[in-house]
């Protein structure tokens, strides 16, 4: 059986801080270096600030462009009162992927011990687009992308991966 041929994805990656800028965000940087080394495309990319309307806006606009098959955020994921992003894309799922969120904890865990369990990394499918929360911090950048994403962004990776569902979610 032959392996298929590699489907390069239109990914939309967000940055969810009040303080970065597109000169100091390096988790955003980060993410972007993995999906051009990955061989995907970055469709768009933004800064916004901590609040749970500037997210979803962002976020909604992106499921809304037929050009945009993936949404990547970063920050925003812990537990203190600026932390929104999870529930500002929440009500915008279609379905809820919660193997990635405990998989992110569960690798992290490795790294990090029992601080893991102060992250809300989490992922949907918001209608015809997947929808990935990362914390703000590179190591859990390095992390998601590096041990899931990597892997479940690539047509070729067996037994499953998310890209070889878009025909059938888009269909």
């Amino acid at each position: 059986m032959t392996s298929p041929e590699f489907v390069s994805l239109k990914v939309a990656v967000l940055t969810v801080s009040d303080t970065r800028t597109l000169e100091t965000d390096r988790s955003g940087e980060l993410i972007i270096e993995r999906l051009k080394a990955m061989g995907h495309a970055v469709a768009a990319r933004c800064i916004v600030v901590d609040t749970i309307e500037s997210v979803r806006a962002a976020v909604s606009r992106w499921i809304e462009d037929e050009h945009v098959d993936v949404v990547i955020s970063t920050g925003g994921t812990g537990v203190t009162r600026r932390d929104i992003t999870p529930d500002a894309i929440a009500p915008l799922g279609t379905k809820h992927i919660p193997g990635f969120g405990e998989l992110f904890r569960m690798l992290s865990y490795a790294e990090i011990g029992t601080s893991t369990i102060q992250s809300r990394a989490d992922a949907w499918l918001c209608d015809t687009t997947f929808v990935f929360v990362l914390p703000g911090s590179t190591g859990a950048v390095r992390l998601a992308m590096d041990k899931i994403l990597v892997d479940q962004l690539d047509v070729r990776h067996r037994p499953c991966n998310f890209v070889e569902l878009l025909p059938r979610i888009k269909g």
